[in-house]
């Protein structure tokens, strides 16, 4: 990659590849066709797992930290966790490991990634004995891009802004959404306290309860159309670009 070129792939849920001013960054990789009782719709490109930089975890929970999807990607990986995260991942053998909280930052090549809030819950049952609290992330470089992790909006995320990419969760996995997670409308709200210039929607449209598998596309959907329409009215000057799964947009 040309160290001017710039894109966002949509890889599915919560994961992200941000090529930015020559680094690849992956976020929360879920690479897998099953997890528990959920079945990946549709194929996965492997193109945007190549050659990537550095992973940014946001948090712990199954579905954003799935250690055979960072296996995938090979121990040796550089990884940015929350704090309270490191001390697991290098019991199980990942050797580049470095923690980052709210207000941290680190740098990575000519990028620097600066930790955020995130208003979610961290008390559930801990992944292996470890809880960390849940973190956003901000990339800085030529560009600024926020990925929000899992969050609900908060009034600080003003102080963010403004960010040229805003990767806004819209979704879950299921019919509801339990506290400290971003419906449509909410999302749309958080790209307007951010004063995002692009507003990329995500955690949607790629996983179903294998029960729902069939058939659930076009459900899958409305969490994205719905953004579209709640962000016309909340952030009308934001530029709003739906990619499914698999999909990327030039910035």
């Amino acid at each position: 990659m040309a160290d001017g070129t710039a894109r966002i792939v949509y890889v599915g849920h919560a994961t992200v590849l941000v090529e930015l001013d020559g680094m690849r960054l992956l976020t929360d990789p879920l690479l897998r066709r099953r997890v528990t009782h959920l079945r990946r719709l549709g194929t996965l490109d492997p193109e945007p797992l190549h050659d990537i930089d550095v992973v940014l975890l946001s948090h712990l929970h199954f579905d954003h930290l799935d250690l055979p999807s960072l296996r995938r990607l090979g121990r040796k990986m550089p990884l940015f966790v929350p704090r309270g995260a490191a001390g697991l991942l290098r019991r199980l053998g990942f050797r580049a490991v470095t923690e980052i909280g709210a207000g941290d930052e680190l740098e990575i090549g000519p990028l620097t990634i600066r930790g955020t809030r995130a208003v979610h819950p961290s008390a559930r049952v801990p992944v292996l004995g470890a809880r960390a609290d849940p973190i956003g992330h901000l990339i800085l470089g030529s560009r600024s891009v926020y990925f929000a992790g899992d969050t609900d909006v908060f009034d600080e995320l003003a102080s963010l802004a403004p960010v040229d990419v805003a990767l806004l969760p819209v979704a879950g996995w299921g019919s509801s959404l339990g506290p400290g997670h971003m419906d449509p409308r909410r999302a749309a709200e958080a790209a307007r306290l951010l004063r995002a210039s692009i507003a990329i929607p995500i955690h949607w449209g790629t996983y179903s309860p294998m029960q729902l598998a069939r058939g659930a596309a076009v459900d899958l959907d409305k969490p994205a159309t719905d953004f579209v329409r709640h962000a016309q009215e909340l952030a009308p000057g934001v530029d709003v670009r739906v990619l499914r799964p698999g999909e990327e947009t030039a910035l």
